[in-house]
């Protein structure tokens, strides 16, 4: 079975790559030459996962997956959550993004977060959604060299350790990515 994969984010690739079985191919944006900039516009997570899902599957005709994921932290009311890309601007920068949540969090005491991924599959003119969280907390300071995002300060619950200091086959097994991937495969695995 062949798959894209819409996503021009390598970090997410590479995680979803390891995670499926050999008997499903996945393609890339530039494997079916999609340079285009599919601009995430909705208001939720599951809306911009349909939007860059249909938007491929339209243009380009392939069966298709997308995904969207926010960062929810329960004393900022679910802040950044779909705008977590782009939370200390339209430049996507990690560094700055996690700098800003570190300053709205340092008078807080509640640091409780969750991870969500929603991720949509057009596969044969049908859509299903899948989701995934991991909960957890907001660290005070960085800790790991891991990972991508916002992974140096999100500790998930029963873990002593960052999502930044895990390798990324002990991230996937928890992971709000890894639990929509999961469904995700188990889904297509039964559905040949």
């Amino acid at each position: 079975m062949k798959i894209v994969f819409a996503t021009n984010n390598l970090n997410k690739l590479s995680e979803v790559q390891k995670m499926l079985p050999e008997s499903i191919q996945l393609l890339t944006l530039k494997d079916i030459n999609c340079f285009d900039d599919i601009e995430e516009t909705e208001i939720t997570l599951e809306g911009n996962a349909k939007l860059k899902a249909d938007y491929i599957t339209k243009k380009f005709g392939y069966n298709c997956f997308a995904d969207d994921t926010g960062l929810e932290v329960e004393s900022l009311h679910g802040a950044p959550g779909v705008y977590s890309a782009r939370y200390a601007g339209k430049e996507n920068n990690p560094e700055n993004n996690m700098q800003k949540l570190l300053t709205e969090l340092e008078n807080k005491s509640n640091r409780k977060a969750q991870f969500r991924t929603a991720v949509v599959l057009n596969l044969n003119n049908e859509q299903f959604l899948f989701e995934g969280i991991c909960k957890g907390e907001i660290l005070n300071t960085k800790q790991g060299e891991k990972g991508f995002g916002y992974d140096p300060i999100f500790k998930p619950e029963g873990f002593d350790t960052s999502f930044a200091e895990m390798s990324s086959e002990e991230k996937n097994n928890i992971s709000h990515r890894g639990i929509a991937v999961r469904k995700l495969v188990e889904f297509l695995t039964n559905n040949k």
